[in-house]
C-alpha cells in the first residue's frame, strides 16, 4: 500500500508541475503577444494583461519551488516580490485607466488582443481545474490557492476580452479602460493576501 501511495503521489507530483511549466510558458508567450498588440492597439488593458502575466509567471515559480521540497524563508520572500509587483501593477493601471478616461484616448481594435485574450481564457480555466484537483488529491495548499489565481487570470482575460469586443464592435471606446479598473481590483486582493490578514493562504 506505501508502495502505491508513494508511485500516486510522484505521478500526481509530476503532473502538478507540468500544470505550471505549461502555466509559465503560455505567460511567457503572453507577454510577447501582449506587448505587440498593447502597442498596436494603444490598451491599457491589454497593458495591464500582460504584466499581470508578468507576475503569473513569479507565482508559479514560487509553486514549482514548493513542489519541489525548497519552501521556507525563500519561499515567502518570493511571495512578498510577487505582492509588490501586484501593487505596482495596481497603480500602474489606476493612474493610466483614470488618464485615458479623463482624456478620451480611445483605443484602435485589436484582432491580435481579442484572439489572444479568448483562448488565453480557455486554457486558464483548463488549468485551473487541472491544479484544483491535482492539489486536492496531493493534499497541497499552495498548488490549490495558485489554482484558484489561475482561474482568476482566467476571469480577467474575458473581462479584457469583453472590453475589446465592446469597443471594435460597438464603438464603446471607454469599456478599455473600465477593464483595466477590473484587473485593479485583482491586484489590490492580490496585495491584501500576501500582507493583510491571511498571508500564509499561499504558502
Amino acid at each position: 500500500m506505501s508502495d502505491v501511495n508513494e508511485h500516486s503521489r510522484a505521478f500526481l507530483l509530476r503532473r502538478g508541475f507540468v500544470l505550471e511549466y505549461v502555466t509559465l510558458g503560455w505567460n511567457v508567450a503572453g507577454i510577447v503577444v501582449l506587448a505587440v498588440a498593447a502597442v498596436a492597439a494603444r490598451s491599457v488593458a491589454l497593458a495591464g494583461f500582460g504584466l499581470d502575466s508578468l507576475i503569473e509567471i513569479g507565482a508559479s515559480t514560487v509553486v514549482i519551488w514548493e513542489l519541489s521540497g525548497t519552501g521556507g524563508k525563500r519561499q515567502r520572500r518570493a511571495l512578498r516580490l510577487i505582492g509588490a509587483g501586484f501593487a505596482l501593477l495596481a497603480v500602474y493601471l489606476l493612474v493610466q485607466s483614470t488618464w485615458v478616461l479623463a482624456g478620451g484616448w480611445r483605443p484602435r481594435h485589436s484582432p491580435l488582443g481579442i484572439g489572444w485574450t479568448a483562448v488565453t481564457a480557455v486554457v486558464m480555466f483548463a488549468l485551473a481545474f487541472g491544479k484544483a484537483r491535482t492539489g486536492a488529491a496531493l493534499d497541497n495548499p499552495v498548488l490549490r490557492t495558485e489554482g484558484r489565481v489561475t482561474l482568476i487570470d482566467g476571469l480577467l482575460a474575458a473581462a479584457v476580452l469583453l472590453g475589446l469586443v465592446l469597443n471594435a464592435q460597438a464603438g464603446l471606446w471607454w469599456a478599455d479602460p473600465a477593464a483595466g479598473y477590473v484587473l485593479v481590483y485583482y491586484a489590490v486582493r492580490e496585495v491584501k493576501e500576501v500582507f493583510g490578514e491571511n498571508p500564509g493562504a499561499h504558502r
